[in-house]
């Protein structure tokens, strides 16, 4: 085996033990032989690969992980509560062996002696620890670092060679120029056949010029593709901690006597390792305090109208270049009035009733706590000052919110330094930017014209909605001239927390697995960017972040973008056309009310002059009209530059499955028949559509 006979086992060890951890927390909730099963083949598998390399303690206890699941293989029964703790205390066995052979000193282990026969029985307990303070927790790690070093490494160098391949294209083409020369000048006056051979030189010169540039390019975008996702390697999903927060909740919940469900999301969200070590410590004392002082007894939750079973979930979100790390309970909340009792004792509130948010903040402060009693899992006061200390030690936030009778919340806003992605990377303004994918609810393909209605208008038509809009070569280069480029031709719809907007490219240049980096200190970046990532020819692209987007567009750069957030801006006026004074008259009185500016057409002869004069939000029209109908109307509309964006609503008697058909094929943003007319409906679909300034 080398000079490392352990090098292998360590990292095959770590995957089934975490398989192992996973798996009995899964059995602790879902008995069946289907988690039963998997635990006996990751056992057996650890079992077998321990006795190769004569680890005969790993080995040993995995035969007694065995000896307990067996009887379970088939049937739904649930292990009882002795037989699952030893489970448990199993596990805890195998990861402290498994995290042991990973110390330096375990790096050239002495010869180990020849196995002794193996035992039936389960290994002695190990010796007794304290259990008032959490068990050290082994940062997630990715494994074979070096080996991704060296991948790393292979990947620049072959990067390198493409500069004289790049080299070998340019010499071509000029060769390629100089035959064409060659037979322009014998063309005249040369035969025939030297005319020929000059023609065909340049001929094969150019196509094997073509098939070169075309290969590297090839080879380029295949070796920029695979460096992002080596270089995602070194990153290792937030779902790494999961187990470790789940096992602390479990045993918490079993010291208390509770019965808690633990709940997660987002684990597949990639960050560093030295991210996660202490947000893991951190949260483990956050998910214990959910249990002990959130919880309640099942006897409580009944009576609350609860589930017996409360629930603690961990979800972890990506919000541009932060994480947000969030642990939720359905419990009791904090008990407001023992922290008074509690924090007036201590000489930390005055004589005055605090508010109950007040109160919540001081748990901040930390050093308080409601629980009388020291506990191994609580009674110290300690657990939100790990969590502070850790918010201080990654230059983060921590936010906690309370609901009496329902729960709590805490939050961990931590920036990222790297953050692995895929990105859609777009072209405006003759420049390259990267757009996180997982914000991009859709592409539009631009013509000239709707480019200029969407560049003039400030926004553009996408899924039956009007979204803000601004060039992206507006936002990059606000203040100064932006450069010549071929034009919008593509409108990039995103979604985030501050809603759904649009940004106009020039256009489309592909995804790409990326890491994105943050920028440098001495290099502030408008706040639309949020972090640079490295192609592999060493050139930075800037990585947008969506809010700053958001922000930028809704603030409004550039001619006719919005002067305000479209949340609060004033909607422009409202076009109401049907040839019906009784209904025109009840439309306007319904949209002043609900405090539009309304203005009046009785044909669709009247309302095309009027919508071509400017100004409207949205253009509200009857179908049944002598003359222009409401359907030719909103197809003439959508045929004129200056109209085409404008949200038109058809109210018509008409409720056929055809004429909503022709509705929606015209233009039409939305169908309203009058047979069903519903006020709010109506409102909320001008609401929706209409157009701010």
């Amino acid at each position: 085996m080398g000079r490392d006979p352990l090098r292998y086992f360590r990292l095959e060890a770590r995957e089934l033990v975490d398989q192992i951890s996973a798996g009995v927390l899964d059995l602790d909730q879902r008995p069946g032989p289907e988690p039963v099963g998997r635990l006996l083949r990751a056992a057996h598998t650890l079992k077998g690969a321990a006795r190769v390399v004569k680890q005969k303690e790993i080995a040993d206890f995995a035969h007694a992980f065995e000896e307990i699941l067996v009887p379970y293989r088939s049937g739904d029964a649930p292990l009882a509560s002795e037989e699952m703790r030893e489970l448990l205390r199993l596990n805890d066995e195998i990861s402290a062996q498994v995290v042991q052979m990973e110390a330096p000193q375990a790096a050239e282990p002495a010869p180990a002696p020849a196995p002794a026969p193996v035992s039936e029985s389960a290994p002695s307990p190990p010796p007794e620890r304290k259990t008032d303070e959490p068990a050290e927790i082994p940062a997630p790690t990715r494994a074979s670092t070096s080996d991704l070093d060296e991948l790393l490494d292979a990947i620049g160098e072959a990067n390198a060679q493409m500069t004289p391949l790049r080299d070998g294209c340019g010499t071509i083409e000029r060769l390629h120029r100089a035959a064409e020369a060659l037979s322009d000048q014998l063309r005249t006056g040369t035969p025939g056949a030297v005319r020929a051979a000059a023609v065909r030189l340049a001929g094969e010169l150019g196509t094997a010029g073509r098939r070169f540039t075309d290969a590297v390019d090839q080879i380029e975008r295949e070796l920029d593709d695979v460096r992002g996702k080596a270089e995602g390697l070194r990153l290792v999903p937030a779902g790494s901690i999961f187990t470790t927060l789940r096992r602390a909740v479990r045993d918490a919940a079993d010291a208390e006597g509770r019965k808690v469900r633990f709940e997660s999301r987002g684990g597949d969200i990639r960050m560093g390792v030295h991210l996660l070590g202490p947000v893991s410590g951190a949260f483990l004392h956050v998910v214990r305090n959910a249990v002990v002082h959130g919880i309640e007894p099942e006897a409580q939750r009944l009576g609350a109208g609860k589930p017996a079973e409360g629930t603690i979930t961990l979800e972890v979100e990506r919000r541009g270049r932060f994480a947000i790390f969030r642990c939720l309970d359905d419990g009791r909340g904090f008990d407001l009035d023992a922290l008074r009792r509690t924090a007036r004792e201590r000489g930390l509130l005055g004589p005055g009733t605090a508010g109950d948010q007040e109160m919540v903040d001081l748990v901040m402060h930390g050093g308080i706590s409601t629980t009388t009693k020291v506990t191994e899992v609580s009674g110290r006061g300690i657990g939100m000052d790990a969590v502070r200390e850790v918010a201080a030690q990654l230059h983060g936030e921590v936010r906690v919110r309370s609901t009496p009778g329902e729960g709590a919340t805490v939050e961990l806003i931590i920036p990222l330094t790297l953050l692995s992605m895929t990105g859609l990377i777009v072209e405006a303004g003759g420049s390259s930017a990267t757009v996180p994918l997982d914000a991009v609810r859709g592409c539009l393909r631009l013509s000239a014209a709707e480019a200029a209605t969407a560049a003039s208008s400030g926004r553009i038509l996408y899924d039956g909605s009007a979204a803000p809009f601004l060039p992206l070569a507006e936002v990059l280069y606000t203040g100064d001239t932006v450069p010549d480029a071929a034009g919008t031709g593509a409108a990039i719809v995103v979604d985030c927390s501050a809603g759904m907007f649009a940004i106009g490219v020039d256009r489309l240049l592909g995804t790409s697995a990326l890491v994105a980096r943050p920028l440098p200190e001495l290099a502030p970046a408008s706040a639309v960017i949020s972090s640079v990532s490295v192609e592999a020819d060493g050139r930075p692209r800037l990585v947008l972040d969506p809010e700053g987007l958001a922000a930028a567009v809704l603030r409004g750069h550039g001619p006719g973008a919005r002067s305000a957030s479209a949340s609060t801006a004033e909607p422009l006026p409202v076009l109401v056309v049907d040839d019906s004074l009784t209904t025109r008259m009840l439309e306007r009185s319904i949209l002043e009310s609900a405090g539009y500016e309304v203005q009046l057409a009785a044909s669709g002869e009247e309302g095309l002059e009027k919508a071509r004069g400017g100004g409207f939000g949205l253009i509200l029209s009857d179908i049944d009209m002598p003359g222009i109908d409401g359907f030719t109307l909103v197809e003439r509309i959508r045929a004129d530059p200056k109209l085409s964006t404008t949200p038109c609503v058809l109210v018509s008697s008409r409720a056929s499955a055809a004429d909503r058909d022709r509705g929606k094929a015209v233009g039409a943003d939305a169908y309203v028949v009058k047979g069903e007319f519903d006020q709010e409906d109506l409102l909320a679909h001008i609401r929706r559509l209409v157009v701010r300034s």
